[in-house]
């Protein structure tokens, strides 16, 4: 019987292995079991709650004008926004989704953590200071610097809102499945709380709350981790080859209970040090680090940040503490995975289960593969730490949400109201008043998606996310700022060729048309498309700017001069406002 289950669970890793990187690109739990009332994660989350309304009230009296909403008043200090940068980035999906990946695949896992991490150096070296100098409150002030403003903010507000969408129906989606298992609550109340507490955020304290819930969680998650990691390496001297070493064994050990010869066996034991067990082929694995590396440089929620400090210094600061945070949280997300896999072992029932499925006795994991970080938690700590760990997970996906909530509230008011429809003329209360509007429907629209889509497999919409930001934002972001030919026309043109591309190629591709409209075989074959969507946006938007000789292309190219010279210098960016 043994023997049967061990080979069972062997053939499971590999499925697992196979899965792995839809499973982490989403954070998706699956549709995950209700479980037992956990009354100690309730208790710490109820604390933070109660911490974070009180930080919102006090926000609230701060929050005067839009720069106030939008942007904390521009008074937040670079120490204090690289921690909320790493708060607003360090997602649910970053913690369970890539702990699972390297507990299922081993070291190649591991592209997650770099492709998330390699777009942070190319923010501090090209684009922090410029996006500071010429911001005010949303990615369209940047790229849209020199251009006609109803066209491109157009274009803008609909990379924005798309990111968005897709991020935040991940994030609700995944919040009522980790509560509806961590918390032994109704998954329909977990949406609704998450959901709710967000619009309470977002629509009294504004930005200054929204950094302040972020900066709070940071701590909280970074807390847990080095715990974590220092729990799994202290058992082994705080030597990682001996780390490997042990996940290696235990993974032999596996292999020959579930009948391998011993040659064959080593050979799979060793595997988890190996590339290649995770994306199968050189382009899908170019593409997925595209995504990943330059779609973080065209993530609206985190663009929006560097509006919040009060000059370009502060802002080459803060994305020199996010990068040491943001590396520092990632080198310890590989090694939980790999205490996953020596600590979270299918012979104990607290982490794994026996049922039959389809006639077949298997092994799974309680609560899906992504749930490999939150067992190890009670392997380490018992279970005032797992209640502490699952409070801090429900955390993250409240500040990523509020953050997230804030940029498409700006997207609406502030490029679509105030600049399109009202031509510049919209008052600053006139401009909150819609932006409240916007969060609230946001808030109601993602607790409806998020219902909506309980039972769908969500993984594919971060990936998603990551690359239109990559194949809309990105490009355009770049050029406006780099090359003096782009023109509206071109900026429109290009930005609108990369969001669309990328949108049907990923619902032309393996993630959409066959595991959620369960076609046989995709039309396009590679699960993420920015290998080819962020080239065509690229010479959409060059081949529009060359062929455009109207009067406003003049006026675009006129403008370069005077967007370099406030980029570099800062002569004229927005101060911050007095308190």
């Amino acid at each position: 019987m043994k023997q049967r289950i061990s080979s069972q669970w062997l053939a499971g890793a590999a499925a697992l292995a196979a899965t792995a990187p839809v499973l982490a690109a989403g954070g998706d739990v699956g549709n995950a079991a209700k479980q037992a009332t956990n009354w100690t994660a309730i208790i710490m989350f109820t604390a933070f709650v109660v911490a974070t309304l009180w930080i919102t009230k006090w926000a609230a009296g701060r929050t005067k004008s839009a720069s106030d909403f939008y942007t904390a008043g521009g008074g937040i200090t670079g120490f204090q926004n690289g921690l909320a940068i790493a708060g607003d980035y360090m997602s649910a999906a970053s913690f369970l989704g890539i702990s699972a990946s390297v507990m299922a695949s081993g070291y190649d896992g591991l592209i997650y953590s770099i492709g998330f991490l390699v777009g942070w150096p190319l923010l501090t070296f090209l684009l922090a200071e410029r996006l500071r100098n010429l911001g005010r409150f949303t990615f369209a002030d940047v790229a849209g610097y020199r251009f006609a403003q109803t066209p491109f903010r157009i274009f803008a507000s609909c990379g924005t809102l798309v990111v968005v969408a897709f991020y935040l129906i991940a994030q609700m989606v995944g919040a009522g499945q980790l509560i509806k298992l961590l918390f032994g609550l109704d998954y329909w109340i977990a949406v609704v709380m998450v959901g709710g507490l967000m619009m309470i955020y977002v629509l009294f304290g504004g930005m200054t709350a929204t950094t302040w819930v972020q900066i709070i969680k940071a701590c909280l998650l970074l807390a847990g981790v080095t715990f974590m990691g220092f729990m799994v390496l202290a058992k082994y001297g705080f030597s990682p080859e001996a780390l490997f070493a042990e996940g290696v064994k235990v993974r032999t050990q596996i292999a020959a209970n579930g009948g391998a010869e011993a040659s064959v066996a080593e050979k799979l034991g060793l595997a988890i040090m190996g590339p290649g067990g995770f994306i199968k082929d050189p382009i899908s694995a170019i593409s997925f680090g595209m995504a990943l590396m330059f779609g973080t440089a065209g993530l609206p929620h985190i663009l929006m940040r560097f509006f919040t400090v009060p000059d370009a210094k502060e802002a080459r600061k803060s994305v020199f503490v996010a990068t040491g945070l943001i590396g520092y949280f990632y080198i310890l997300t590989f090694v939980i995975g790999f205490g996953a896999i020596i600590y979270v072992t299918q012979d104990n029932p607290h982490f794994f289960q026996t049922m039959v499925k389809e006639g077949k006795t298997v092994v799974e994991m309680i609560g899906g593969t992504n749930m490999a970080a939150i067992h190890l938690s009670e392997a380490l700590g018992g279970n005032l730490f797992l209640g502490f760990i699952s409070a801090v997970a429900f955390a993250t996906i409240l500040a990523v949400v509020a953050g997230l909530t804030l940029s498409g509230a700006s997207a609406v008011s502030h490029d679509l109201y105030a600049s399109v429809i009202r031509k510049g003329e919209a008052t600053s209360q006139e401009e909150m008043r819609v932006s409240r509007i916007t969060v609230l429907v946001l808030g109601v629209l993602a607790i409806v998606f998020g219902l909506m889509f309980e039972n769908q497999n969500i993984a594919f919409m971060v990936g998603l996310a990551f690359a239109i930001a990559a194949s809309a934002n990105f490009p355009i972001l770049m050029l406006s700022m780099f090359w003096k030919g782009l023109t509206t026309r071109g900026a429109v043109i290009g930005g609108f060729s990369g969001l669309m591309l990328a949108l049907v190629l990923i619902i032309l591709g393996p993630s959409v048309w066959v595991q959620v409209l369960h076609h046989e075989a995709p039309i396009f074959p590679y699960g993420n498309p920015a290998i080819f969507s962020i080239p065509a946006a690229f010479i959409m938007a060059w081949l529009g700017s060359i062929t455009d000789k109207s009067k406003q292309a003049e006026l675009d190219k006129a403008g370069f001069e005077a967007q370099y010279v406030r980029s570099m210098t800062g002569i004229g960016a927005e101060e911050a406002s007095d308190h």
